[in-house]
């Protein structure tokens, strides 16, 4: 059966459902309360959000697809200038934990396609640790690597540079986390590369819940207190600067006239900014900090 946008989005929505039951299952308390929308333009979604649960602080897992006619930006982003309508569909995911030691997550999967035949899937996962275990930071990305190399054998290397290019902020100098697997703009040739691109993303997406549950079990029970929490603090300071200044997915759900309590759902529940701030020589928090930047070879 050929892929189409029906197809993808079938499996987007089901992609939703089978994440959330398995983040609520890890949570123990926790559970989504879902928000239903419509883009006036054309299309919706699905936003559901995650609050105050057992290791879950603030998340949200997001369905959407949405149609109409291609802004200038958008159609400046695919460079061409034939007018069009677009198709956009596609799940994001960020999850913000209680405990410092759980790491922040998130994911992305998304098929765009225009009117004049041209479309293309984007996609992957990234993980943001208050404070970088090695061990933990091999394990995350050998999965990716897993993944990977079932559909699109040597690609991880190429996704993790690019997951390393894509997630720095460069007003700061230093990635975001240990990245894990970026990738854009992959155009299908034909109809049967088109099905292996869709596999190759259901991957990816079906990966989540086994990487994430995993490290809400391993960690959520791991000591903590007051020195902790306010390096936690900081370090969401850094996810919200990048995801308001960086993050193109923001960017382009607010030229389509996307929804802004989902566009913005990304943001922690509180974060902080200190002045010119310097974590203590030799400190677990500096140790971090050396850890965040491009070119670390983890697996």
């Amino acid at each position: 059966m050929a892929v189409d946008k029906q197809s993808i989005t079938d499996f987007f929505t089901g992609l939703q459902d089978r994440i959330c039951q398995a983040l609520e299952t890890a949570d123990g308390s926790g559970r989504f309360h879902e928000d239903l929308w419509e883009r006036a333009e054309g299309g919706g979604g699905r936003t559901r959000i995650i609050q105050n649960g057992d290791v879950i602080e603030k998340g949200g897992v997001l369905f959407s697809a949405v149609h109409g006619p291609a802004s200038d930006a958008v159609l400046k982003q695919m460079k061409t200038t034939e007018p069009a309508d677009f198709y956009a569909t596609g799940v994001s995911i960020v999850i913000h934990p209680h405990s410092p030691l759980v790491p922040i997550i998130h994911m992305n999967v998304r098929y765009f396609e225009l009117s004049t035949g041209e479309c293309w899937f984007g996609g992957g996962i990234d993980l943001t640790p208050h404070y970088v275990d090695a061990d933990d930071a091999r394990w995350f990305h050998q999965q990716l690597k897993t993944a990977c190399d079932r559909h699109r054998p040597d690609s991880y290397s190429q996704y993790k540079t690019w997951a390393d290019d894509y997630f720095f902020i460069r007003h700061r100098a230093e990635t975001r986390g240990i990245g894990g697997v970026f990738f854009d703009y992959l155009r299908p040739a034909d109809d049967d590369h088109k099905a292996a691109l869709f596999a190759f993303v259901q991957e990816i997406g079906n990966s989540f819940a086994p990487i994430y549950t995993h490290f809400m079990q391993k960690n959520r029970a791991l000591p903590f207190g007051e020195n902790e929490k306010k390096w936690q603090m900081l370090r969401r300071g850094r996810y919200v600067e990048f995801n308001l200044v960086w993050d193109r997915g923001t960017k382009f759900g607010l030229e389509t006239n996307g929804r802004t309590e989902s566009i913005l759902m990304s943001m922690p529940p509180q974060a902080n900014w200190v002045y010119d701030y310097q974590p203590e020589p030799g400190s677990r928090e500096a140790e971090t900090l050396g850890l965040l930047k491009k070119g670390i070879d983890w697996v």
